[in-house]
Protein backbone atom coordinates (compact mmCIF):
# COMPACT_ATOMS: atom_id res chain seq x y z
CA UNK A 1 0.00 0.00 0.00
CA UNK A 2 2.95 2.30 0.52
CA UNK A 3 4.79 1.35 -1.92
CA UNK A 4 1.70 1.70 -4.02
CA UNK A 5 0.99 5.42 -2.67
CA UNK A 6 4.31 6.74 -3.36
CA UNK A 7 4.40 5.32 -6.93
CA UNK A 8 0.89 7.17 -7.55
CA UNK A 9 1.94 10.48 -5.67
CA UNK A 10 5.14 10.30 -8.42
CA UNK A 11 3.12 10.06 -11.59
CA UNK A 12 1.14 13.20 -10.15
CA UNK A 13 4.29 15.07 -9.86
CA UNK A 14 5.53 14.24 -12.96
CA UNK A 15 1.83 15.25 -14.36
CA UNK A 16 2.13 18.31 -12.40
CA UNK A 17 5.51 19.20 -14.04
CA UNK A 18 4.49 18.03 -17.31
CA UNK A 19 1.31 20.36 -17.36
CA UNK A 20 3.35 23.76 -16.43
CA UNK A 21 6.73 22.70 -18.10
CA UNK A 22 5.68 24.22 -22.02
CA UNK A 23 7.28 25.53 -24.96
CA UNK A 24 7.83 29.03 -23.23
CA UNK A 25 9.94 26.60 -20.61
CA UNK A 26 11.73 24.21 -22.89
CA UNK A 27 12.75 27.22 -25.23
CA UNK A 28 14.14 29.17 -21.69
CA UNK A 29 12.45 31.83 -23.16
CA UNK A 30 10.09 32.19 -20.21
CA UNK A 31 13.01 31.39 -17.62
CA UNK A 32 14.79 34.52 -19.48
CA UNK A 33 11.79 36.13 -19.17
CA UNK A 34 10.69 35.87 -15.67
CA UNK A 35 13.80 35.09 -13.81
CA UNK A 36 17.41 35.16 -15.63
CA UNK A 37 16.54 39.14 -16.18
CA UNK A 38 16.68 39.51 -12.15
CA UNK A 39 20.14 38.53 -12.28
CA UNK A 40 21.21 37.00 -8.34
CA UNK A 41 18.01 38.06 -7.39
CA UNK A 42 16.42 35.02 -9.64
CA UNK A 43 17.64 32.49 -6.79
CA UNK A 44 15.30 33.66 -4.08
CA UNK A 45 12.53 34.01 -6.93
CA UNK A 46 12.57 30.57 -8.36
CA UNK A 47 12.87 29.09 -4.16
CA UNK A 48 9.50 31.60 -3.47
CA UNK A 49 8.14 29.94 -6.98
CA UNK A 50 8.87 26.21 -5.22
CA UNK A 51 7.00 27.02 -2.57
CA UNK A 52 4.12 28.02 -4.03
CA UNK A 53 4.12 25.73 -6.32
CA UNK A 54 3.57 22.85 -3.83
CA UNK A 55 1.58 24.74 -1.27
CA UNK A 56 -0.89 25.93 -4.22
CA UNK A 57 -0.94 23.10 -5.95
CA UNK A 58 -1.66 20.64 -2.94
CA UNK A 59 -4.61 22.83 -2.18
CA UNK A 60 -5.93 22.69 -5.78
CA UNK A 61 -5.76 19.09 -6.14
CA UNK A 62 -7.13 18.62 -2.32
CA UNK A 63 -10.06 20.70 -3.13
CA UNK A 64 -10.54 18.63 -6.55
CA UNK A 65 -10.59 15.35 -4.32
CA UNK A 66 -13.66 16.73 -1.79
CA UNK A 67 -15.74 18.04 -4.52
CA UNK A 68 -14.97 15.26 -6.37
CA UNK A 69 -14.47 17.31 -9.34
CA UNK A 70 -14.89 16.32 -12.97
CA UNK A 71 -13.52 19.35 -14.78
CA UNK A 72 -12.30 22.93 -13.42
CA UNK A 73 -15.74 24.16 -13.68
CA UNK A 74 -16.62 22.91 -9.95
CA UNK A 75 -13.15 24.29 -9.06
CA UNK A 76 -13.81 27.46 -9.57
CA UNK A 77 -17.63 27.49 -8.79
CA UNK A 78 -16.48 26.50 -4.98
CA UNK A 79 -13.75 29.29 -5.37
CA UNK A 80 -15.76 31.86 -6.80
CA UNK A 81 -19.18 31.66 -6.18
CA UNK A 82 -21.66 30.75 -8.73
CA UNK A 83 -22.23 34.40 -10.48
CA UNK A 84 -18.05 34.99 -10.30
CA UNK A 85 -17.21 31.74 -11.08
CA UNK A 86 -18.84 31.23 -14.50
CA UNK A 87 -16.71 34.72 -15.37
CA UNK A 88 -13.63 32.74 -14.10
CA UNK A 89 -14.21 29.54 -16.19
CA UNK A 90 -14.42 31.49 -19.20
CA UNK A 91 -10.90 33.24 -18.58
CA UNK A 92 -9.51 29.72 -18.11
CA UNK A 93 -11.24 28.84 -20.85
CA UNK A 94 -9.68 31.64 -22.70
CA UNK A 95 -6.05 30.85 -20.89
CA UNK A 96 -6.19 26.64 -21.78
CA UNK A 97 -6.80 27.90 -25.55
CA UNK A 98 -3.98 30.65 -25.75
CA UNK A 99 -1.38 28.45 -24.29
CA UNK A 100 -2.44 25.39 -26.50
CA UNK A 101 -2.24 27.93 -29.37
CA UNK A 102 1.42 28.76 -27.77
CA UNK A 103 2.35 24.80 -27.94
CA UNK A 104 1.45 24.02 -31.40
CA UNK A 105 3.24 27.21 -31.94
CA UNK A 106 6.01 26.24 -30.56
CA UNK A 107 6.44 23.29 -32.31
CA UNK A 108 5.95 24.16 -35.96
CA UNK A 109 8.81 26.51 -34.85
CA UNK A 110 10.88 23.58 -33.47
CA UNK A 111 9.98 21.83 -37.02
CA UNK A 112 11.07 24.52 -39.13
CA UNK A 113 13.87 25.92 -37.44
CA UNK A 114 15.74 23.30 -36.12
CA UNK A 115 14.63 20.03 -38.24
CA UNK A 116 14.52 22.30 -41.71
CA UNK A 117 10.91 21.00 -41.98
CA UNK A 118 8.01 22.18 -42.21
CA UNK A 119 6.05 24.57 -39.76
CA UNK A 120 2.21 22.83 -40.96
CA UNK A 121 3.82 19.16 -40.71
CA UNK A 122 5.47 19.53 -37.44
CA UNK A 123 2.12 20.88 -35.71
CA UNK A 124 -0.14 18.39 -37.73
CA UNK A 125 1.75 15.72 -36.51
CA UNK A 126 1.77 16.73 -32.76
CA UNK A 127 -1.78 17.50 -32.48
CA UNK A 128 -2.64 13.80 -34.20
CA UNK A 129 -0.52 12.45 -31.72
CA UNK A 130 -1.75 14.15 -28.33
CA UNK A 131 -5.63 13.41 -29.97
CA UNK A 132 -5.04 9.99 -29.53
CA UNK A 133 -3.74 10.09 -26.54
CA UNK A 134 -6.21 12.15 -25.07
CA UNK A 135 -8.79 9.68 -25.96
CA UNK A 136 -7.29 7.80 -23.29
CA UNK A 137 -8.69 10.29 -20.52
CA UNK A 138 -6.63 10.66 -17.45
CA UNK A 139 -4.90 7.43 -17.60
CA UNK A 140 -3.33 8.08 -20.46
CA UNK A 141 -1.82 11.57 -19.30
CA UNK A 142 -0.16 9.79 -16.46
CA UNK A 143 1.53 7.36 -18.79
CA UNK A 144 2.46 10.46 -21.19
CA UNK A 145 4.17 12.48 -18.35
CA UNK A 146 5.61 9.55 -16.60
CA UNK A 147 7.56 8.77 -19.68
CA UNK A 148 8.57 12.19 -20.85
CA UNK A 149 9.41 14.23 -17.37
CA UNK A 150 12.02 12.02 -15.93
CA UNK A 151 13.89 12.65 -19.66
CA UNK A 152 13.34 16.53 -18.90
CA UNK A 153 14.29 16.23 -15.55
CA UNK A 154 17.72 14.44 -16.37
CA UNK A 155 18.31 17.23 -19.16
CA UNK A 156 17.84 20.18 -16.98
CA UNK A 157 20.15 18.81 -14.36
CA UNK A 158 22.76 18.20 -17.27
CA UNK A 159 22.22 21.70 -18.59
CA UNK A 160 23.02 23.21 -15.04
CA UNK A 161 25.90 21.12 -14.25
CA UNK A 162 27.64 21.29 -17.59
CA UNK A 163 27.77 25.05 -17.30
CA UNK A 164 28.76 24.90 -13.39
CA UNK A 165 31.67 22.54 -14.65
CA UNK A 166 33.05 24.57 -17.87
CA UNK A 167 32.06 28.17 -16.19
CA UNK A 168 31.67 28.02 -12.55
CA UNK A 169 29.39 30.13 -10.07
CA UNK A 170 31.79 33.67 -10.40
CA UNK A 171 29.66 34.69 -13.56
CA UNK A 172 26.49 33.77 -12.00
CA UNK A 173 27.29 35.62 -8.69
CA UNK A 174 28.13 39.12 -10.55
CA UNK A 175 24.68 38.82 -12.23
CA UNK A 176 22.60 42.43 -11.67
CA UNK A 177 19.27 42.74 -12.54
CA UNK A 178 18.57 43.92 -16.02
CA UNK A 179 16.81 47.24 -16.56
CA UNK A 180 13.47 47.37 -16.70
CA UNK A 181 13.04 43.93 -15.36
CA UNK A 182 10.07 43.24 -12.49
CA UNK A 183 10.87 43.00 -8.76
CA UNK A 184 12.01 39.33 -7.98
CA UNK A 185 9.16 39.26 -5.59
CA UNK A 186 6.22 39.89 -8.69
CA UNK A 187 7.83 37.78 -11.10
CA UNK A 188 7.45 34.83 -8.75
CA UNK A 189 4.03 35.86 -8.32
CA UNK A 190 3.26 36.29 -11.79
CA UNK A 191 4.51 33.30 -12.99
CA UNK A 192 2.91 31.08 -10.41
CA UNK A 193 0.01 32.98 -11.01
CA UNK A 194 -0.46 32.37 -14.64
CA UNK A 195 0.92 28.52 -14.33
CA UNK A 196 -1.76 27.13 -11.60
CA UNK A 197 -4.83 29.25 -13.77
CA UNK A 198 -3.73 26.85 -16.49
CA UNK A 199 -2.88 23.95 -14.53
CA UNK A 200 -6.43 23.73 -12.56
CA UNK A 201 -7.40 22.12 -16.13
CA UNK A 202 -5.32 18.83 -15.09
CA UNK A 203 -4.94 19.37 -10.96
CA UNK A 204 -8.52 19.56 -10.36
CA UNK A 205 -9.89 16.62 -12.38
CA UNK A 206 -6.94 14.32 -11.06
CA UNK A 207 -7.37 15.15 -7.80
CA UNK A 208 -11.10 14.37 -8.16
CA UNK A 209 -9.93 10.85 -9.59
CA UNK A 210 -7.47 9.90 -7.59
CA UNK A 211 -9.13 11.15 -4.70
CA UNK A 212 -6.51 10.20 -1.85
CA UNK A 213 -5.26 12.96 -0.24
CA UNK A 214 -2.25 11.98 1.49
CA UNK A 215 -0.91 10.64 -2.67
CA UNK A 216 -2.27 14.44 -3.37
CA UNK A 217 -0.52 15.55 -1.15
CA UNK A 218 2.84 13.94 -1.56
CA UNK A 219 2.62 14.38 -5.21
CA UNK A 220 2.23 18.27 -5.14
CA UNK A 221 5.74 18.25 -3.08
CA UNK A 222 7.44 16.45 -5.75
CA UNK A 223 5.91 18.71 -8.71
CA UNK A 224 6.68 21.78 -6.79
CA UNK A 225 10.39 20.51 -5.83
CA UNK A 226 10.53 18.97 -9.14
CA UNK A 227 9.73 22.10 -10.60
CA UNK A 228 12.07 24.58 -8.67
CA UNK A 229 14.90 22.28 -9.29
CA UNK A 230 14.55 22.69 -13.37
CA UNK A 231 13.77 26.23 -13.07
CA UNK A 232 17.25 27.08 -11.12
CA UNK A 233 19.19 24.82 -13.15
CA UNK A 234 17.84 25.89 -16.27
CA UNK A 235 18.39 29.38 -15.10
CA UNK A 236 21.89 29.33 -14.05
CA UNK A 237 22.89 27.86 -17.30
CA UNK A 238 21.01 30.49 -19.06
CA UNK A 239 22.62 33.49 -16.97
CA UNK A 240 26.25 32.43 -17.84
CA UNK A 241 25.10 33.09 -21.38
CA UNK A 242 23.53 36.55 -20.63
CA UNK A 243 23.43 39.38 -22.22
CA UNK A 244 23.68 37.24 -25.55
CA UNK A 245 20.40 35.20 -24.77
CA UNK A 246 18.40 38.25 -24.51
CA UNK A 247 17.87 38.85 -28.42
CA UNK A 248 17.45 35.26 -28.78
CA UNK A 249 13.72 33.25 -29.36
CA UNK A 250 14.99 30.05 -28.22
CA UNK A 251 17.87 31.21 -25.23
CA UNK A 252 18.37 27.54 -24.74
CA UNK A 253 19.79 27.37 -27.94
CA UNK A 254 23.13 28.82 -26.94
CA UNK A 255 23.78 26.62 -24.32
CA UNK A 256 22.69 23.67 -26.24
CA UNK A 257 25.26 24.75 -28.62
CA UNK A 258 28.12 23.60 -26.36
CA UNK A 259 26.61 20.35 -25.41
CA UNK A 260 27.83 18.50 -28.67
CA UNK A 261 25.74 17.32 -31.69
CA UNK A 262 24.08 14.30 -29.86
CA UNK A 263 22.46 16.51 -26.88
CA UNK A 264 21.61 18.68 -29.43
CA UNK A 265 19.34 15.96 -30.93
CA UNK A 266 18.28 15.17 -27.12
CA UNK A 267 17.57 18.64 -26.36
CA UNK A 268 15.44 18.95 -29.57
CA UNK A 269 13.41 15.60 -28.77
CA UNK A 270 12.80 16.73 -24.77
CA UNK A 271 12.03 20.40 -25.73
CA UNK A 272 9.20 18.45 -28.06
CA UNK A 273 7.99 16.39 -24.84
CA UNK A 274 7.59 19.43 -22.82
CA UNK A 275 5.28 20.97 -25.17
CA UNK A 276 3.73 17.44 -25.48
CA UNK A 277 2.74 17.07 -22.86
CA UNK A 278 1.44 20.80 -21.84
CA UNK A 279 -0.55 20.36 -24.99
CA UNK A 280 -2.59 17.05 -24.03
CA UNK A 281 -2.99 18.52 -20.38
CA UNK A 282 -5.04 21.64 -21.63
CA UNK A 283 -7.23 20.33 -24.59
CA UNK A 284 -7.84 17.57 -21.72
CA UNK A 285 -9.08 19.88 -19.26
CA UNK A 286 -10.18 22.43 -22.09
CA UNK A 287 -12.56 19.52 -23.72
CA UNK A 288 -13.94 18.18 -20.24
CA UNK A 289 -14.80 21.77 -19.38
CA UNK A 290 -17.25 22.38 -22.95
CA UNK A 291 -18.27 18.94 -23.03
CA UNK A 292 -20.71 20.21 -19.96
CA UNK A 293 -22.21 23.17 -22.08
CA UNK A 294 -21.93 22.20 -26.36
CA UNK A 295 -23.91 19.05 -26.59
CA UNK A 296 -20.88 17.48 -28.87
CA UNK A 297 -18.99 14.25 -28.11
CA UNK A 298 -15.72 14.63 -26.71
CA UNK A 299 -13.19 13.77 -29.34
CA UNK A 300 -15.11 15.98 -31.72
CA UNK A 301 -14.79 18.81 -29.53
CA UNK A 302 -11.09 17.78 -29.16
CA UNK A 303 -10.74 17.94 -32.80
CA UNK A 304 -12.43 20.98 -33.11
CA UNK A 305 -10.02 22.75 -30.59
CA UNK A 306 -7.08 21.28 -32.62
CA UNK A 307 -8.00 22.81 -36.06
CA UNK A 308 -8.75 26.26 -34.63
CA UNK A 309 -5.47 26.26 -32.52
CA UNK A 310 -4.10 25.34 -35.83
CA UNK A 311 -5.45 27.82 -37.29
CA UNK A 312 -4.20 30.58 -34.76
CA UNK A 313 -0.92 29.28 -34.22
CA UNK A 314 0.20 31.11 -37.38
CA UNK A 315 0.58 34.12 -35.13
CA UNK A 316 3.66 32.95 -33.87
CA UNK A 317 5.25 32.06 -30.66
CA UNK A 318 7.38 34.60 -29.19
CA UNK A 319 4.23 37.07 -29.38
CA UNK A 320 2.50 34.62 -26.78
CA UNK A 321 5.43 34.42 -24.10
CA UNK A 322 6.25 37.94 -24.41
CA UNK A 323 2.77 39.52 -23.90
CA UNK A 324 -0.30 37.08 -23.48
CA UNK A 325 1.17 35.21 -20.46
CA UNK A 326 2.07 37.81 -18.30
CA UNK A 327 -1.29 39.16 -19.02
CA UNK A 328 -3.26 36.04 -17.44
CA UNK A 329 -0.38 35.82 -14.97
CA UNK A 330 -1.58 39.45 -13.36
CA UNK A 331 -5.30 38.52 -14.39
CA UNK A 332 -4.90 34.91 -12.61
CA UNK A 333 -3.68 36.44 -8.85
CA UNK A 334 -6.97 36.95 -7.71
CA UNK A 335 -7.22 32.99 -7.85
CA UNK A 336 -3.97 32.12 -6.31
CA UNK A 337 -4.88 34.87 -3.52
CA UNK A 338 -8.75 32.74 -2.73
CA UNK A 339 -6.70 29.49 -3.18
CA UNK A 340 -4.61 30.62 -0.45
CA UNK A 341 -7.29 31.80 2.15
CA UNK A 342 -10.90 29.78 1.04
CA UNK A 343 -11.25 26.64 3.36
CA UNK A 344 -10.99 23.33 2.43
CA UNK A 345 -14.90 22.11 1.55
CA UNK A 346 -16.06 19.24 3.86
Amino acid sequence: MVHERWFTALRVGFTYIGTVVGAGFASGQEIMQFFTVNGLESVPSILMVTVLFSWLGIRMMVMGARLQAHSYEEFNNYLFGTRWGRWMNGFVGLILFGVTTAMMSGTGALFKEQLNSSFHFGVIVTSLIAFLIILRGMEGILNVNALVVPCMFAFTLVVGIQGMAVQGLDGFLAGQPTEGSNHWMVSAVIYVAFNLAMSQAVLVPMGGEINDEKTLRLGGIFGGVGLGMMLLATNFALALKSPEIFHMEIPIALVISTLGEGMKYFFLAVMWGEIFTTLVGNVYGLAANLVEVIPLQTNMLVAAIFILGYICSLIGFPVFVGWIYPFFGYCGMVAILLLAVRKYPT
